[in-house]
């Protein structure tokens, strides 16, 4: 059972396809990482792979279960995490402040949060 699958990914912009058909595989214990020269589409597969931009093809699993079409929370919920490069996710607020932003989409209650 993989942690994560992309099969066949596919992204076009306009008349350009700027992914065609990349596909990648991650077990548990792997660290993978994604190279290639610029504009090669790493960026982009990336992120059609966590869920910040939907592929026009292709499918996306996690645990072996298709999460192409679920939003990044629902991913979230589900053990996927993304961290940004940027400091914070709302710049303007701490640190503290930006887990409990976060926290306020889930299930928890007020007092598990």
């Amino acid at each position: 059972m993989s942690l994560l699958r992309a099969e066949k990914l596919v992204k076009i912009y306009g008349r350009r396809r700027v992914v065609d058909e990349v596909s990648l595989e991650v077990n548990k214990g792997e660290i993978v990482g994604l190279l290639g020269p610029n504009g090669a589409g790493k960026t982009t597969s990336f992120r059609m792979t966590i869920g910040m931009i939907r592929p026009n093809q292709g499918t996306v699993y996690l645990h072996d279960q298709p999460v192409t079409r679920l939003p990044m929370y629902k991913r979230a919920r589900m053990g996927m995490g993304y961290l940004s490069q940027e400091p914070s996710l709302f710049q303007r607020l701490s640190v503290r402040d930006n887990l409990l932003a976060i926290l306020e989409t889930t299930d928890r209650t007020k007092a598990e949060r």
